[in-house]
Order: C-alpha cells, then sequence, then structure tokens
C-alpha cells in the first residue's frame, strides 16, 4: 500500500471517479478509535442551474485495517467544486465510497448545506450501529439560523 500522493506533488482530479483515495495501514489496529476529518468549505455544483452549493461536511470513522490518506482525500473532496450532484447524492456517495474502499468498522458523514432557495438542507448517513466502547463525539455544527 504506497500512497499515490502523499509526498508527491498532486493536481485535483477532474471528478469524483477520476480521484484516486489512498488507504494505508491502520498504525493502531486492535484498539478502538474514532477519526473526525472537519469540511468547513465544500463545494459542488447545482445540477440544475450550475451554481455552486457550500457545505461543512463533517465525517467520523472508527477504522479496522486502514486509514485513509488525507491528502487523497483533501483531492478527493476537492473534486467535487466542478461536480454537478444534489446534495444527497454527493454527502451519501462520499460516505458509501469511503465505506466500500476503506472497510472500516464504522463510518458516518454529515453534510450541513448552506441555503439554496432559502431552505438548507442538512444530509447525514452512517454505516450501522457505531461499535461498542468507542467515543465518537457530536457533530455539533449549529443548523443555520440566518443572519440574525
Amino acid at each position: 500500500m504506497t500512497p499515490k500522493h502523499l509526498g508527491q506533488t498532486s493536481g485535483l482530479p477532474a471528478s469524483p471517479e477520476q480521484a484516486e483515495l489512498d488507504y494505508v495501514p491502520n498504525p493502531r489496529e486492535g484498539s478502538r478509535y474514532c477519526v473526525r476529518f472537519t469540511v468547513p468549505e465544500f463545494t459542488s455544483l447545482c445540477p440544475v442551474t450550475g451554481q455552486p452549493d457550500f457545505a461543512h461536511l463533517v465525517l467520523d470513522y472508527v477504522p479496522d485495517a486502514t486509514i485513509v490518506e488525507s491528502k487523497s482525500l483533501k483531492l478527493f473532496l476537492g473534486s467535487f467544486r466542478n461536480h454537478a450532484a444534489f446534495h444527497e447524492d454527493c454527502t451519501v456517495g462520499i460516505g458509501e465510497r469511503l465505506f466500500a474502499e476503506m472497510k472500516p468498522l464504522w463510518l458516518r458523514i454529515g453534510g450541513y448545506w448552506y441555503p439554496r432557495g432559502g431552505i438548507p438542507i442538512d444530509v447525514f448517513w452512517q454505516s450501522g450501529e457505531p461499535p461498542a466502547g468507542v467515543w465518537i463525539p457530536s457533530q455539533d455544527v449549529p443548523g443555520y439560523r440566518g443572519r440574525g
């Protein structure tokens, strides 16, 4: 499992499908712990209008044999910048792809999307019940309350 991106110059993939995620051995395999990635400036495109959509993503997982390498994850998430998809497709698709490829014990993603047409859309997905005995902190992303 030699990472393709770590320590290398890597360009932003043209699409999520072209993005290659790197997985490396879990340095604490056998220990139960939670990993969190917070992406406060995630962007994609509305598939109807082509206008940009913005979200705050929170990704939590309990690794098994591998962990996702953070640079490859950053490039994968950045590849959504020019990707036209609904909020549900982006959020659930990210969670399902990571779960299928990395095979963690558990994974969840919260997509806290900024308003489109005056309505914020929040999307949540998880692979199942979290493993017993693992501290899973709350995501603590406040709901959108406007400017006042």
